[in-house]
């Protein structure tokens, strides 16, 4: 009976930590580019773009689809160092813990 207390105390302890983690990520920012700096977009931790600049060379109506294409890498980007950013965040939490492979947290 003891050990289910010291394990019921642990989930509390853990699920504070998870939350305290929630609140830094989503305090996050990752700014993502494409082509070379000429577009960037910064993503908040809860993947909200918060920002957008496109470098005025960009404005020409025959690249318009260029300008598309950058504007999806740059997203892109922007949310996969989001992700790494919450993975090394979620990994630095839950080290030591036996969480089966390929679980993810938070739930």
């Amino acid at each position: 009976m003891k050990d289910l207390l010291g394990l019921m105390g642990k989930a509390k302890e853990m699920q504070a930590k998870f939350q305290a983690m929630q609140d830094e990520i989503a305090t996050l920012e990752a700014t993502g580019q494409a082509g070379g700096g000429l577009v960037s977009v910064t993503l908040t931790g809860k993947f909200e773009m918060k920002a957008l600049k496109i470098d005025p060379s960009l404005f020409k109506e025959d690249e318009v689809e260029i300008l598309e294409d950058l504007l999806l890498a740059a997203h892109n980007d922007a949310r996969a160092k989001v992700e790494q950013i919450m993975q090394e965040k979620t990994q630095a939490l839950t080290a030591g813990l036996p969480i089966p492979p390929g679980m993810k947290l938070p739930f």
